[in-house]
């Protein structure tokens, strides 16, 4: 009868996770689940910020097709009326459901989160998503502040609660509902965290000590980064704790104290959201649909913590671009699983020791404007096809490839980048690379270069990531027409993986045009 879904999508997590290397970070949750599932380490969003990365993998769509960089227009009026992922997979039969964010909220998701386009039923948002960012957290005065690192005391929050514990408890309820009804299901839950403000149950806290925590390999700005590349952070200096800092705008330094507080956070957020997954994930088991649920988990984003001297989103870099990515699929990335056994029993990051070993791991690049095709193939609906170039006015196509013949390697082995595919029509000759873009009003930082209105667009930063190298170009863009003036370069940045993995050496100037 074809497999139901279960799509786990977080917001702004950077893969800070046991299974992809981080030594730090406890997330067991997760990592048990990579050991069951296929995992990317080179997978990609197409834009740095909420909004425009999520209607770009749920439409399958990139950016320069949704029109959407911003957060002020409705794809389906202001581009085109293009099928979503779970638009497609309601129409093939399945019960489709939102729970937390999912869509942005708001006018580019026409204030319905895509109501009844996409949802069986009108998406669920917590209610203690409202107080996200009110005076919640008790500053050293005693007094309650917004500010950006927010360790709290779940019981003095507004309705005792937090949102993504909220949305946990909703998508355990609606997966008791469809065990019962036994109706296929896509079920979406999108959680908060580690989205700041860092507000997270204090007790995790505990996991990471002060004195573990570093500061970011490279928390300086480059030499030769261009300034049009630079994010200057505005959202995180408006939080009570960081405007006290008086740090000067754009290229002041965070005290070094500052910057370990806001390391320490970001990694007991994560440990907090592998609590919600672990829950979310052993309910699967306690209703016994883990033998017939694919489960996918991945961000929207990454965000920088220090690195190039930046901080949040917003630019091409990896620390931004970069997400988790990974898929179980029962019998596939796993042997069969009986009825009754249990795939993902919780595990305690506070009790916890040892983080698990990916079932299979590719170092492809992959896209999340890939994630609609992949899923389609995995549950045995028809792949949509490929868009045409020009695509607004065609309503079900992709802009992504299906990457499932990427999942075909044997147990235990690690694949390897170089690899060229088996040459399929599916499949790319050349190398595969991810594209992402970001766009900036001004060469230089101005308060407003993290997130431009479309009509404050004046310059597009189009960046291609391929397993040796991260190749930037900055060109003038005029947003009355939405086009892109490759002859008119303002800047560009070229960066060797191999010898720079950090991305921090731009030898764009050392090589004729960046070649």
């Amino acid at each position: 009868d074809g497999m139901n879904v279960l799509f786990i999508v977080v917001d702004d997590l950077r893969p800070v996770l046991g299974c992809y290397g981080d030594k730090l970070v406890k997330s067991p949750n997760i990592d048990q689940l990579a050991s069951q599932s296929m995992v990317f380490s080179n997978a990609y969003a197409q834009q740095a910020v909420c909004a425009p990365s999520r209607v770009s993998f749920l439409t399958g769509r990139r950016p320069d097709t949704t029109r959407l960089y911003d957060f002020y227009s409705y794809w389906r009026v202001h581009a085109g009326n293009y099928s979503t992922m779970p638009q497609y997979f309601k129409e093939n039969g399945y019960v489709t459901l939102s729970v937390g964010k999912v869509f942005h909220p708001g006018v580019s998701s026409n204030y319905s989160d895509d109501y009844p386009y996409s949802w069986s039923i009108p998406p669920f948002h917590p209610s203690a998503e409202k107080h996200e960012n009110d005076k919640t957290c008790r500053g050293k005065d005693g007094k309650l502040h917004a500010n950006l690192v927010c360790p709290v005391n779940v019981t003095e929050m507004p309705g005792g609660t937090l949102p993504d514990i909220q949305s946990t408890e909703e998508a355990i309820h609606l997966l008791n509902i469809m065990k019962a009804s036994r109706q296929k299901f896509f079920l979406a839950v999108g959680y908060h965290k580690p989205h700041i403000p860092l507000r997270y149950p204090q007790e995790f806290l505990k996991l990471y000590p002060l004195e573990n925590i570093t500061l970011a390999p490279d928390p300086w700005v480059p030499k030769k980064l261009p300034s049009v590349a630079y994010n200057p952070w505005t959202d995180i200096r408006q939080r009570d704790d960081v405007e006290a800092l008086n740090v000067s705008f754009p290229y002041g330094a965070l005290p070094d104290d500052f910057q370990r507080q806001i390391r320490q956070s970001y990694y007991a957020a994560v440990s907090y959201l592998d609590v919600q997954v672990g829950l979310l994930l052993s309910a699967l088991d306690d209703a016994g649909l883990s033998n017939n649920t694919i489960v996918v988990f991945t961000a929207d984003h990454g965000w920088s913590l220090g690195e190039h001297g930046e901080w949040a989103k917003y630019s091409n870099f990896d620390v931004a671009t970069r997400v988790p990515l990974m898929f179980y699929v029962p019998g596939m990335t796993t042997s069969p699983v009986s009825q009754g056994a249990r795939v993902f029993p919780y595990l305690d990051p506070f009790s916890h020791i040892g983080g698990s070993v990916p079932q299979g791991q590719s170092k492809k690049v992959v896209e999340l404007v890939s994630l609609f095709p992949t899923l389609a193939e995995l549950a045995g609906l028809q792949v949509p096809p490929v868009c045409p170039e020009m695509s607004f006015r065609v309503e079900l196509c992709t802009e992504g490839r299906s990457i499932v013949h990427y999942f075909n390697i044997p147990e235990g082995k690690v694949e390897q980048g170089k690899e060229g595919c088996d040459d399929t029509d599916r499949c790319f000759n050349e190398e595969p690379v991810a594209f992402s873009q970001y766009p900036r009003p001004a060469d230089t930082p101005q308060w407003n270069s993290d997130k431009p209105k479309l009509k404050d667009i004046r310059i597009m930063g189009y960046s291609m990531r391929t397993i040796d190298y991260r190749y930037t170009l900055w060109v003038h863009f005029d947003p009355s027409n939405f086009s892109a003036n490759f002859e008119d370069v303002h800047a560009g940045e070229l960066y060797m993986m191999e010898s720079d993995p950090n991305q921090d050496n731009n030898i764009y100037s050392n090589t004729s045009h960046g070649w």
